[in-house]
């Protein structure tokens, strides 16, 4: 464990270089309430009737299940400072201390999960209704559909199903996070008297949750009718007990602490054991929240909030179906095209179509390929190429979060087959992604892949993957440097960017990077690269504080930057002075924002902006106009304090006239401009939609992306004003603050 020590300290050695003073609190925003208000953002669009039906009802599905990961983890986070008494240990927090937060989430959380159920019951189920899509109750259910349903019960359901009762023999049983459960109040004849028990059942996870009922005679087909897997077993228990008679019952499900965090004290043998102990822990983790069919019985309310060792803030009774993320089965039905956003077929970009060989794509200059417009298909056909070209002798990658059929596994895996040196480094610290990611650090192993977990202290968060080749002229290496996951799942609806170079410098950065992460290596000088959490934190304030500087000196000063999350307070300090220097900043932050734009004499020069659509905003993009001399950067990393200083992340810098105003134009530019789906933050942390000015285009700036891309994939000069095109930001309302 030596080893590991000295890698940490090694990329946590650094030196401040500019320090602006640190605002009050007052000027914070607290992070879990703007982390609510993103989640507000996303239901909103299930409640916008300019979306496509079924689109509205997976984005009421992915606001419950941030909602679950929200409690998992942020509030967990929260209730364990409470009891620690713990104080508040960074202006993140708006002054508040855990206890005052605790009370101040858990009440808009109520208020958001009553949101949530207006919408389903009042706008999104009559709509589907009138589509032929129903959810039955089981007092709607003909006499030939509780038939169906008594032999679906009988067959598939019945087998399954384990009652646990709860008296002195049998304790109050442990019920799996998120599971949803059957609580059941039980009465018997003993003697010559009544006896009232009690019981838990869990609804079987392997079982669809919505069952399809079969079409009536003469029935249309393509209207479905479901029954939920819970209104299914609930009228048909008395099989299951014997002698007893289910009088009462009600659905619930409990919410535990997930987060994994393991200290270097922990480690007794090796760091991946530790995590697997972890995990193992995480199945008994706290109970944080309670959610419960309102119309549960007060002493079935009782019972679950002594057992689980809640307070009354963290019961949540919801009037219809717990847990949400159910629905999303609907947004699978076949067919429906009109109730759904129009497909999107990810593009090949102009460079790299019709070549059979990408490395000589890449030597022709830097490419960049824009997820998921463009095709994730680059990346895994630059591995795949890799790894059947006699000419590459090596492989080194980061895999942070990786897709169950992964294509770039069966890559890594070849490539070792054919005898070349692949090392891969697994970060099995991802969460809630530790045990997908460790079984495929041992199916890579047992290939003979040299897999490396991660460090203890610091995850592994940047994306990188090289490629070492024998060429007529000697070794070259082949980069690519992306800012979302190596997953081509997610690929297809997260927006993200990569860059392809086989520039030198970056290439002597790049084996740095892969021997500081495997190895004892230090002191690189670094050429292009900025890693944290050696250099990224001073490196971005910096930047910002050069900003600042030529502003003070009458010249040109601008700053744009997207990015998920803005909670750096050293950041935003700096956000805040180069904002009174007169330095005009945009801000594109998808998730909790921080900063408190608009404040005068303070941040009047800030507009923070927040795109919510069909595909989920993931890159990190950042333009500094430095006078006459604009700096593009790429990032893995946000603005936050775990990623400058707890995680190993890269910012890279775009090179090239072409691509450079590629990302100013064409992105940046076409993002700011949007004024269908941005929303603008307040300085009370509310957001208010962009109001169209009166004969103003419409500008979707994801759809304006999807144009892009199939220009893109047509012409062999892409976005190109010669050769060293000075970045021009699109004409709008970005100009004024």
């Amino acid at each position: 464990m030596a080893g590991v020590t000295v890698e940490t300290a090694a990329l946590r050695s650094a030196t401040a270089r500019f320090e602006p003073p640190m605002p009050d609190s007052s000027l914070f925003l607290n992070r879990e309430l703007g982390w609510l208000e993103f989640n507000k953002r996303v239901l909103e669009e299930a409640s916008d009737s300019s979306v496509p039906l079924l689109e509205r009802v997976r984005f009421l599905s992915i606001s419950a299940s941030n909602l679950d990961e929200f409690f998992e983890v942020r509030v967990a986070g929260l209730q364990a400072q409470h009891y620690d008494n713990v104080e508040p240990q960074d202006p993140s927090s708006d002054g508040m201390g855990p206890f005052s937060q605790l009370q101040e989430v858990c009440g808009r959380a109520h208020g958001f999960i009553e949101r949530q159920y207006d919408i389903w019951f009042d706008e999104i189920m009559p709509e589907l209704a009138r589509k032929g899509i129903k959810i039955l109750a089981p007092e709607e259910l003909c006499e030939e559909q509780n038939a169906w349903l008594d032999n679906y019960y009988d067959t598939w359901v019945f087998p399954v199903l384990t009652p646990l009762a709860i008296d002195p023999a049998h304790p109050f049983p442990h019920l799996h996070n998120k599971a949803l459960n059957l609580i059941l109040q039980l009465e018997g004849q003993e003697q010559d008297q009544v006896r009232s028990l009690f019981a838990v059942l869990q609804v079987p996870s392997v079982l669809p949750r919505l069952v399809k009922l079969p079409s009536a005679p003469g029935g249309n087909p393509a209207q479905p009718k479901f029954v939920f897997l819970e209104d299914v077993i609930g009228p048909r228990l008395g099989s299951l007990f014997g002698g007893f008679t289910v009088s009462n019952r009600a659905a619930f499900r409990v919410t535990r602490n997930s987060d994994l965090t393991v200290q270097e004290t922990e480690i007794k043998t090796s760091l991946i054991s530790t995590i697997e102990e972890t995990l193992r822990r995480r199945k008994w983790g706290a109970a944080v929240r309670l959610e419960i069919d309102a119309r549960a019985e007060e002493a079935f309310v009782s019972l679950l909030r002594n057992a689980l060792d809640l307070d009354d803030r963290d019961i949540f009774r919801v009037r219809g179906p717990v847990d949400l993320t159910a629905l999303v089965g609907l947004t699978k039905l076949e067919g429906y095209r009109e109730l759904k956003e129009q497909p999107w077929e990810p593009q090949t970009p102009a460079a790299f179509a019709n070549r059979t060989n990408l490395f000589s794509a890449i030597r022709g200059g830097d490419q960049l390929v824009h997820h998921p417009y463009e095709s994730f298909g680059t990346v895994v056909g630059f591995l795949e190429q890799a790894a059947e070209d006699p000419q590459v002798l090596a492989i080194k990658m980061t895999l942070y979060r990786t897709a169950e059929d992964n294509p770039i596994i069966n890559a890594l895996i070849r490539a070792a087959e054919n005898g070349k040196q692949v090392t891969v480094l697994v970060e099995i610290q991802a969460r809630l992604d530790e045990e997908n990611n460790i079984v495929k650090a041992r199916m890579l192993q047992n290939a003979g892949v040299h897999v490396v977990y991660g460090m203890v202290g610091l995850k592994t968060h940047c994306k990188a993957a090289l490629v070492v080749r024998r060429e007529h002229d000697g070794i070259r290496r082949y980069i690519h440097l992306g800012t979302g996951n190596y997953n081509p799942t997610t690929a297809r609806f997260y927006t993200d960017l990569g860059l392809f170079t086989c520039k030198e410098e970056f290439g002597e950065d790049a084996s740095a990077l892969f021997n500081l992460l495997t190895g004892y290596s230090q002191g690189h000088q670094w050429n292009k690269l900025i890693v944290a959490p050696m250099h990224l934190a001073d490196r971005v304030v910096e930047l910002i504080g050069r900003e600042r500087q030529h502003a003070l000196e009458g010249k040109a000063a601008r700053i744009i930057a997207k990015m998920n999350a803005l909670v750096d307070p050293q950041a935003i300090a700096a956000l805040y002075e180069a904002s009174k220097a007169g330095v005009k900043i945009d801000l594109i932050v998808r998730g909790p924002c921080c900063l408190k734009p608009g404040v005068p004499g303070v941040s009047e020069n800030i507009r923070v902006l927040s795109i919510v659509d069909k595909f989920l905003e993931h890159s990190r993009i950042t333009y500094f106009q430095n006078g006459d001399e604009p700096e593009v950067y790429l990032a893995s990393a946000d603005w936050m304090p775990r990623n400058f200083h707890r995680r190993v992340e890269l910012l890279f810098p775009i090179e090239e006239p072409r691509l450079k105003s590629r990302i100013v134009d064409g992105i940046l530019g076409v993002t700011l401009a949007d004024n269908v789906k941005a929303r603008q933050l307040k300085p009370d942390g509310t957001y208010d939609r962009v109001k169209r000015q009166p004969g103003e285009p419409k500008v979707r700036s994801q759809v304006e992306f999807q144009n892009m891309a199939r220009e893109f994939s047509s012409n062999e000069v892409i976005h190109s004003r010669g050769a060293n095109p000075p970045p021009i930001i699109l004409p709008t309302r970005s100009e004024s603050h």
